[in-house]
């Protein structure tokens, strides 16, 4: 779990150094670097989802992912917790219309990627935390970026976080034998196809509900031993 601690305080760190460089950015600066970070978010994604060997595999699993999400709701169910905490901890005011935005963006661009779920495996099966340091740094990073633009909703991003990658950690031990190479191979790669929406949606260009894709990334342990 120390990597995912580490991981958590990084975004925490990082969104509170965004927030004070909020004050001292224009709008119009802000929503330039905001789109800017959506392309990069893109090239990220694309890298992982060009790994794929199998296409049909990432075409089956989005589309049954996406059955399973648009069932559960999860995207609206972020944003409805995202809203809870703004009412309870965050001020009304106009500069923090975006809390919820802000909190539903960073979670899943932190929750979706394959570093955290193969970082959270390794750290799960043999302790080893490397992967998760490097993407504690990088998280730290963005959240800057996403905080200076989207508010301090992306600091309590560093919640679901840390539950969703200790869970993980936790479970690796039980889906260990399904860990095959081509498995985390092909999860890598739906993971990155739904960081690409997420960086189409921080462009603007498109509104894609990412969280009720979410389900996708775990179908391949499933796909794959039954089909191969």
């Amino acid at each position: 779990m120390l990597g995912t601690i580490v991981n958590a305080l990084a975004i925490v760190a990082g969104g509170a150094l965004g927030l004070f460089a909020r004050g001292l950015a224009p709008e119009r600066l802000r929503g330039t670097v905001m789109k800017g970070m959506g392309l990069c978010v893109i090239l990220i994604g694309m890298r992982d989802a060009f790994k794929t060997n199998d296409m049909m595999c990432v075409i089956v699993c989005i589309a049954l992912g996406a059955i399973i999400g648009e069932t559960a709701r999860i995207e609206a169910r972020l944003e409805k917790l995202g809203g809870t905490i703004r009412e309870r901890f965050a001020a009304k005011s106009s500069a923090d219309s975006t809390f919820v935005e802000g909190f539903v963006t960073a979670s899943l661009v932190y929750c979706t990627g394959a570093m955290a779920i193969v970082g959270s495996l390794e750290g799960g099966l043999n302790g080893v935390h490397n992967t998760l340091y490097a993407k504690s740094l990088l998280d730290g990073v963005t959240a800057v970026f996403f905080a200076s633009t989207l508010g301090s909703g992306v600091l309590l991003s560093a919640a679901p976080v840390f539950l969703y990658q200790g869970a993980i950690a936790m479970l690796a031990r039980l889906v260990a034998p399904l860990l095959t190479d081509d498995v985390v191979r092909e999860m890598s790669a739906v993971g990155g196809l739904l960081i690409v929406g997420i960086g189409f949606n921080l462009t603007e260009a498109a509104k894609i509900r990412v969280g009720n894709l979410m389900p996708a990334t775990f179908l391949p342990l499933l796909y794959i031993p039954i089909f191969r």
